[in-house]
């Protein structure tokens, strides 16, 4: 009889989050990897037989990376760091792949030494830094696929057009170097799954014909990410979503292999970002609430990443008023939101920042001298407390 399992801790409960904050101090970042295993596992069930890859970059903390291969998933590597933080934790290499289309030779040869051996290329100037390797590699040839109406158009910097893939798998053919298949990334937060479908279409059509001149394996097609999550505004939900690519899936010959690089999706909505209120003042008629993470911390991502977190106080209260959220550096930009409806906050009380696990604590700065925000990782496994895990 199998010993019963521990219940999980809601760690994004106010009197939890309260706690957490007493131990931990702020600004704070709770990952809850139970709600990472959730979001996995609502994936891989809206994309049955495709294989999960966890792209590294929204958040590159060890406790992600340890639940994403408790689930079975791989990992979507891009630097040598990440390389290095993968085989710190005990990753299996055939459980890697190294997507990057630039890489500098020792990027290279870095990943090769861990055991990677698929890679990403779009360009011939990338296909020679193949030749002659001293261990063999497969490469996925990138296609570019521009989604105007994308938060993140990724195709803008990376991907070769549709009319250069044949000659380019020509070139890698005859530097010896075998085209195991094809990626692409129609970018981040699309609307619905059309690009995905259109590109896969016509990827699946370009496989056909690269596989006629027998210029590789080509059984493998890698369609990136790109699913959606709430921030100001809702999506659909990841079922809906993957239906039209989960059918254009089926459709394609049983010996294709196919690939995703979640991250923002699988990682968003597993953390919550906590901080507290520095000071306040009253300015043009409303109160301006100074807390200690910004857009040079967490919330850096309204300015790269094109997001609006959710935000809200942990005070309850009536009324409630417009406000404005402002960060705690010296820099006039710093300022999160210009209109929120809030209670009337006073100096240590709480503001939370929702779906906040992508591009926020990896991207966030010193700046001013203020520190980033301290992840701490609960239910790491289930009913496991909360954890701060070192970097390094």
């Amino acid at each position: 009889m199998r010993p019963r399992r521990a219940p999980c801790t809601d760690p994004f409960q106010p009197a939890e989050i309260r706690r957490l904050v007493g131990e931990f101090g702020s600004p704070l970042m709770i990952l809850d990897c139970e709600r990472l295993r959730a979001q996995w596992r609502k994936l891989a069930h809206a994309l049955p037989g495709v294989a999960l890859y966890y792209a590294l970059k929204p958040m590159p903390h060890p406790a992600v990376v340890e639940t994403v291969l408790a689930e079975g998933g791989g990992l979507d590597l891009a630097s040598s760091a990440e390389v290095q933080l993968a085989q710190r934790l005990g990753a299996p290499p055939g459980r890697c792949i190294h997507t990057h289309p630039i890489k500098r030779p020792a990027d290279i040869a870095n990943a090769l030494a861990f055991g990677v051996r698929t890679f990403v290329a779009d360009n011939p100037d990338e296909l020679e830094k193949f030749a002659a390797l001293p261990a063999p590699v497969e490469l996925l040839l990138r296609v570019a696929f521009r989604a105007p109406h994308a938060m993140c158009d990724l195709s803008r910097k990376f991907g070769c057009e549709v009319a250069e893939l044949l000659p380019l798998a020509r070139r890698a053919a005859a530097l010896g170097v075998p085209v195991r298949g094809l990626s692409f990334h129609v970018g981040s937060q699309v609307r619905d799954a059309s690009m995905h479908v259109a590109a896969l279409q016509t990827c699946a059509a370009l496989l056909r014909a690269a596989r006629r001149e027998r210029l590789g394996p080509c059984d493998v097609l890698d369609i990136g990410g790109g699913f959606p999550i709430d921030y100001a505004q809702p999506v659909a939900d990841i079922a809906p979503f993957c239906a039209p690519l989960a059918a254009a899936i089926r459709a394609l010959p049983r010996r294709v292999r196919v690939l995703a690089e979640p991250g923002r999706y699988v990682i968003g909505p597993a953390v919550l970002g906590v901080a507290s209120v520095m000071g306040r003042a009253r300015r043009g008629g409303r109160w301006w609430y100074y807390l200690d993470d910004g857009l040079y911390g967490s919330y850096n991502g309204q300015l790269y990443d094109h997001a609006r977190y959710p935000v809200d106080s942990l005070r309850d209260g009536a009324p409630r008023e417009p406000a404005v959220l402002a960060g705690p550096t010296c820099d006039s930009i710093d300022v999160i939101a210009d209109d929120v409806p809030l209670p009337h906050l006073r100096a240590g009380d709480l503001v939370l920042g929702r779906n906040m696990g992508a591009y926020t604590w990896s991207s966030a700065t010193r700046f001013n001298g203020y520190p980033r925000a301290t992840v701490v990782a609960v239910n790491r496994t289930p009913g496991e407390g909360a954890r701060v895990l070192p970097l390094s």
